[in-house]
């Protein structure tokens, strides 16, 4: 059960190798059969028991070798570096899912993943336009992903298409989006053109709230 009270309130990006849609929100296997991606937000507004958070950033890459039901991920925790030693233990203790209930997204992650780098602590560059699907993460050597709207590959106009997830443990709603994501870090790859989410969440110990 959840040790300390916790929430975040944001901006949620998701970036992934897979085809726009990302086969994983529907129970289906990685349109490549392994995952290489990121997730992370923004904190708009968020505490872990007394400590605040906002104005923060963090993100997660990740490198699944098949479907992230079955295990054996890697991942590489990004904490913006102007978080102090008590915001950087915080987002830690919501990272590890030691606070948060069984099923819900950090808890989860502590079941498929059985590799962690060592955390970095850099400056983030955040940019968010959810209704016009477009996004930007700068982290200096370590990560470059942006995001903007699908195009018609007929007329090159923007196509629109949102992914309804009343009991989705990452978000409720995300507008859908192409991605690119070159990572430099701890975890390394290129897409060139992959799926991305935007969203505005509220996580809790126990689940997404909003």
């Amino acid at each position: 059960m959840p040790q300390t009270d916790w929430r975040l309130s944001g901006e949620w990006i998701k970036n992934c190798n897979c085809a726009f849609g990302c086969p994983c929100d529907f129970n289906a296997p990685p349109t490549k059969g392994y995952c290489k991606g990121l997730l992370g937000m923004h904190i708009l507004d968020g505490h872990f028991g007394d400590v605040r958070l906002n104005g923060l950033s963090f993100f997660v890459v990740v490198d699944f070798p098949g479907p992230l039901h079955e295990g054996n991920g890697t991942v590489q925790a990004i904490i913006d570096e102007r978080a102090t030693p008590a915001q950087r233990e915080a987002l830690f203790g919501i990272l590890s899912g030691q606070n948060s209930a069984e099923g819900t997204i950090f808890h989860i992650f502590t079941l498929i993943v059985s590799k962690m780098l060592d955390p970095i602590f850099a400056p983030i560059e955040f940019q968010f336009d959810m209704p016009g699907r477009r996004a930007k993460v700068s982290i200096p050597g370590v990560l470059e992903t942006t995001d903007e709207p699908i195009k018609n590959p007929v007329t090159g106009a923007p196509h629109r298409i949102q992914v309804m997830m009343p009991e989705g443990f990452e978000h409720r709603l995300g507008e859908i989006c192409s991605s690119r994501i070159a990572s430099t870090g701890g975890i390394k790859f290129d897409v060139p053109e992959g799926h991305g989410t935007l969203a505005t969440v509220t996580q809790t110990p126990q689940g997404v709230a909003a």
